[in-house]
């Protein structure tokens, strides 16, 4: 069983929240709740364009330009503090770890993201993800990203599975699900918050929560 990342094991939203509030604290101050608001939403309009993107400095630069801080951050150290903090703004749902613990006694279980390696090991580490997994492959370690059927076929001979014999879940229809039929794996489209599918892909199934995975697989749901 493959699985994606953000978005699909970990809350990519929450933590893009809680890295806004580390940025408010540090260097703005005494800020009123509607400006924050529209402060915010601006935060993840520049975050929405720069995903996917290594540098995330040009997140924060922007960002700064529209919004002057009265504790300005080096232009030269943007990008460090984003690795540094950005990674430790996720947490991992209790329940999600246990499905992923129940699964692992079944198959073999692997993370295959898009990303640093830096700032997806990080993530990974201080959410206790480590412990789960059988490998992880990160795109930047791996030379390939996602939608490449490389990275899918490369984890595949890392895990030594057949791609009949896998399945992978991830919430992006085009990068996780486009990317692993065209290796061959079936696709669950991870989509809890119900995005019309405008694209011709056909994921091989469709979960709104991670406890419907057991029903894919022919699992039973421990009690």
């Amino acid at each position: 069983m493959l699985f994606d990342l953000d978005d699909t094991l970990l809350n990519r939203d929450q933590a893009v929240d809680n890295m806004f509030s580390i940025i408010l604290e540090k260097c703005y101050a005494d800020v009123e709740h509607s400006v924050a608001h529209d402060m915010l939403r601006k935060f993840k309009e520049y975050d929405k364009r720069a995903y996917g993107d290594f540098n995330k400095a040009n997140v924060l630069g922007s960002f700064f330009d529209e919004f002057s801080p009265r504790h300005k951050l080096p232009l030269n150290s943007l990008q460090d503090f984003w690795n540094h903090h950005f990674p430790q703004c996720f947490s991992i749902n209790k329940e999600t770890m246990n499905i992923v613990h129940s699964i692992k006694q079944h198959a073999k279980v692997a993370i295959i993201t898009n990303g640093s390696i830096q700032r997806q090991r990080a993530k990974i580490k201080n959410t206790k993800l480590n412990c789960c997994f059988d490998i992880v492959v990160i795109s930047e370690e791996a030379g390939f990203s996602k939608p490449d059927k490389r990275i899918f076929e490369l984890t595949l001979n890392k895990l030594g599975v057949q791609p009949e014999d896998a399945l992978l879940v991830g919430d992006d229809i085009v990068k996780d699900i486009g990317g692993c039929q065209d290796a061959d794996i079936k696709g669950v489209w991870c989509n809890p918050h119900k995005i019309v599918n405008d694209t011709e892909i056909k994921p091989y199934a469709e979960i709104d929560s991670f406890d419907r995975l057991f029903s894919i697989i022919g699992v039973s749901q421990p009690i």
